[in-house]
């Protein structure tokens, strides 16, 4: 009932034509990394958001009003201004459609209530067995190990490997951008930086000379 409300209450602002003070803000615990104007990235944490804007702890702050484009675990890629300075971070708006704020309030209500509610994985995307499931992973510092991709959907996937990267740590699958969000007994779970065309997903996450 708490999490139908929540979506409810969310679902409801978000329809609205955005304001400062018109989207109701979620207190979460997601990863990511954002690029500002000079095209360099740095890593960060989502303390709070809503679909119209987030609050975000970095190393790095940049200036009020410039353009921000951030991939955020769970989220994917979200983009925006930087609207003021806070501890340790900044806050930003989020720029989107009526239709991708009402998806991102029913991701923040399951991230803010999966915990309290005991709600299982985010399943937004049915999971396939790719035709081609060997592949590789790159590590930041250029080391590749073979995995087999257990399973995938347009948001991520599971991959069998030796490697353990930390959580949080960036990789490339095959072409892809990705960042381990779970480990597990045979691998470890990646979220994609963004979600992906289910057509050219095949293509980018195999490597055929992968063995």
């Amino acid at each position: 009932m708490a999490g139908r409300t929540a979506t409810n209450r969310i679902a409801a602002l978000a329809a609205k034509q955005p304001d400062k003070r018109r989207f109701s803000r979620v207190e979460i615990n997601v990863l990511g990394r954002f690029m500002l104007e000079n095209r360099r990235e740095y890593p960060c944490q989502v303390i709070n958001m809503s679909p119209g804007g987030a609050a975000l702890i970095s190393p790095v702050n940049g200036e009020v009003g410039e353009r921000v484009i951030a991939y955020l675990d769970h989220i994917g890629r979200v983009e925006g201004k930087i609207t003021r300075e806070i501890d340790g971070g900044f806050a930003m708006t989020v720029n989107a459609s009526a239709r991708k704020r009402d998806k991102l309030a029913s991701v923040l209500t399951w991230l803010a209530n999966k915990d309290e509610l005991n709600l299982p994985e985010d399943r937004r995307f049915d999971r396939f067995i790719p035709k081609n499931p060997v592949t590789r992973i790159i590590l930041p510092d250029n080391r590749e190990y073979a995995c087999r991709i257990v399973d995938v959907s347009l948001s991520g996937a599971a991959l069998k490997t030796d490697a353990r990267p930390a959580l949080g740590t960036p990789i490339t699958l095959g072409k892809m951008r990705a960042r381990v969000v779970r480990h597990f007994e045979e691998g470890v779970a990646v979220e994609f930086a963004a979600i992906q065309n289910k057509e050219l997903l095949e293509h980018h996450i195999s490597n055929s000379e992968a063995s």
